[in-house]
């Protein structure tokens, strides 16, 4: 089993790493995401997880482990959109987005601290979303929820009823997405199956 460091505090990674076999030690960046301004949706998704994979990364040092970095945004209308600040604007996020869609991009950096060298990719999904009330977006933010993700949404928790369908990979909304994590670990010359944690038989 390679040590697998998560260079984030989302509770739905983390879950989603356990599910999947994973049991990674958990580092907080630290990084300030309102400093990296300018870049399209996309870009600053990856770029936000490059930063949070290297500050964790120096952390840990070079001991022969992997450091993940994630970061999700939402693309609306070519705008960028992570945790609403307030509550106010949680609201007028949803009502933008009811009866729409957006693009949720999620970067991702995967670093092997011992040989120095990292891989990076982009999962973009389209999600579509209900063309929910008022009343239903009064209620829903004020559960707290959208004040907490990127996009004001989950899909895994009480904003899942509030989207359609989606196209892509579903784990990717979630903010991690495992089969390209499969793919960074192939990059990097490791196996997926070698993040497995062992289980008692």
């Amino acid at each position: 089993m390679i040590p697998l460091v998560l260079a984030s505090a989302s509770p739905a990674r983390l879950a989603t790493l356990r599910a999947a076999g994973v049991e990674p030690s958990v580092v907080v960046s630290g990084v300030e995401e309102s400093h990296v301004t300018g870049l399209a949706p996309a870009d600053l998704a990856l770029r936000l997880a490059e930063l949070k994979c290297a500050a964790v990364a120096a952390e840990v040092g070079a001991a022969g482990r992997l450091v993940l970095g994630c970061d999700s945004v939402l693309d609306l209308d070519g705008v960028a959109l992570g945790k609403p600040e307030h509550p106010d604007e949680a609201v007028r996020r949803w009502q933008a987005m009811r009866g729409r869609s957006g693009v949720l991009h999620t970067g991702h950096c995967l670093r092997d601290t011992a040989a120095d060298r990292q891989a990076t990719a982009t999962g973009s999904t389209v999600v579509h979303f209900a063309d929910v009330s008022d009343a239903e977006i009064a209620a829903y933010v004020d559960s707290g929820e959208p004040l907490e993700v990127a996009g004001a949404f989950t899909i895994d928790g009480l904003g899942g009823a509030f989207v359609t369908r989606i196209e892509g990979d579903h784990h990717n909304v979630v903010g991690l997405s495992l089969p390209l994590l499969r793919d960074l670990m192939s990059e990097l010359g490791y196996s997926w199956t070698d993040l497995w944690s062992r289980r008692e038989r």
